[in-house]
């Protein structure tokens, strides 16, 4: 039989309907952090750092917005205007300043930007400037020829190895118009059918984070230097659906999770987000690394195997986006959503009455265990408190015993306490 302070414990605990989570995990064994990971099971603490991550993203906004500012955006031909000359750079050594030298001394004044694209074979020359006339672009690939013999797909010097491409800037003010456009009417959409498939706070939580993720893309773009083309656009559309496509994952696993939590006092709120971003780990980080993949390997055909621009392009901005879409479905949207949803006066409410009822369970298992302890010291003091002695106390005779020869005494009353309807002795 268990000792008298285990049955107490015990029954105590039995008592309680759901133990605090803090002590339910400190007594569960210790996993290790892949098993963790992969079962789920709410480990990991993200919405009790959300102070912590939201400091993070603040700091990261704050260096994508002073790189836009400070150092702006490298925008294509496209977009500005302009003319692009482009040629087989060959099996020679020719240098990026041997073609700035050779289009100065045709034009008379420096190209905005010569750069090589690709690699190996496959690597050309890509010149960019403002836009010249038809007589400028004619001179400008004769003198290239001349110089630098630039050799056709039979592996013959060819003039016709030598490409050009004029944009006027009306064209391209016609693409950022539309381009913008495009970006408008994708974050209404996706406003609209988050606001009816769930609630305004999720609505509020995804939209806030797409435009995290437009900043930070855009910020990355100013800081590293990345040209910005349609291309560029088309792969940032792609990627803000993306991340919505991560967030409302999550979300639907929170709404999952949170469905009738008022009758509950098991967890609070943002407990329950909490295990669904724990629930939506594996998932979010198994999506991202298959759409890594095939980005990496376009970026790898694009470079060094084809030299195409414009697969460079739309792979760079993608990488960039779903790097950043992860990390904000899971530590940008959810925390926002709890931290907006603990402002109303249900989960207010709800999360005061969990904390109230664990404080409470907390408090009566002290007093048991403080009880059973209390139990413990004075029975000891009664066992050890019985020396052994020469002369025993004999043990108390019965009460009312009656002495030798004496007349016997009736009593008045039985044993259960009622009149027995004897007389008393002395009454005839």
């Amino acid at each position: 039989m268990a000792p008298k302070h285990q049955r107490s414990e015990t029954a105590t605990s039995g008592a309680v309907e759901a133990p605090d989570l803090e002590s339910a995990t400190t007594d569960a064994p210790r996993h290790g952090f892949f098993v963790r990971l992969y079962t789920g099971t709410g480990a990991f603490e993200v919405m009790g750092q959300r102070k912590a991550w939201y400091t993070a993203c603040a700091v990261i906004v704050a260096v994508a917005v002073a790189a836009m500012l400070l150092r702006g955006f490298t925008f294509g031909i496209d977009f500005e205007g302009g003319t692009k000359v482009s040629f087989p750079r060959g099996e020679g050594q020719t240098t990026t300043q041997q073609v700035e030298a050779a289009f100065s001394n045709t034009i008379g004044e420096a190209p905005e930007s010569v750069v090589i694209v690709g690699s190996g074979d496959s690597a050309t020359f890509q010149i960019r400037s403002e836009t010249l006339s038809n007589e400028e672009t004619e001179r400008l690939r004769i003198a290239l020829f001349d110089e630098f013999q630039p050799r056709g797909s039979d592996g013959q010097p060819a003039k016709q190895a030598i490409s050009d491409s004029a944009v006027s800037e009306t064209w391209g003010g016609q693409i950022t118009q539309k381009a913008l456009i495009a970006l408008v009417v994708f974050l209404v959409l996706a406003a609209i059918y988050i606001a009816l498939r769930y609630e305004r706070y999720m609505a509020i939580a995804a939209l806030t984070t797409l435009v995290f993720d437009l900043v930070v893309t855009a910020g990355v773009y100013a800081l590293v230097g990345f040209e910005v083309t349609p291309a560029t656009v088309i792969g940032l559309l792609t990627i803000l659906g993306f991340s919505l496509y991560d967030t409302v994952i999550v979300f639907d696993k929170v709404e999952e999770n949170t469905e009738g939590f008022e009758h509950t006092t098991r967890r609070t709120f943002a407990e329950q987000a909490n295990l669904a971003v724990n629930q939506t780990f594996m998932r979010s980080i198994n999506t991202s690394l298959i759409s890594v993949l095939p980005i990496v390997a376009l970026m790898v055909i694009a470079v060094w195997l084809l030299g195409v621009g414009t697969l460079m392009d739309l792979a760079l901005v993608q990488l960039v986006g779903v790097i950043v879409g992860t990390y904000s479905s899971i530590f940008f949207a959810t925390p926002l959503l709890v931290s907006m949803r603990e402002r109303t006066d249900l989960v207010r409410k709800h999360t005061n009455r969990v904390l109230s009822r664990r404080k409470t369970a907390a408090a009566r298992a002290a007093d048991a265990r403080t009880g059973d302890d209390d139990d413990r010291v004075d029975a000891e003091p009664a066992s050890v408190a019985a020396p052994a002695s020469s002369n025993p106390v004999p043990a108390a005779s019965p009460p009312d015993k009656p002495a030798p020869g004496a007349r016997p005494v009736r009593p008045s009353t039985s044993r259960t306490g009622r009149p027995s309807g004897k007389r008393s002795p002395g009454k005839r």
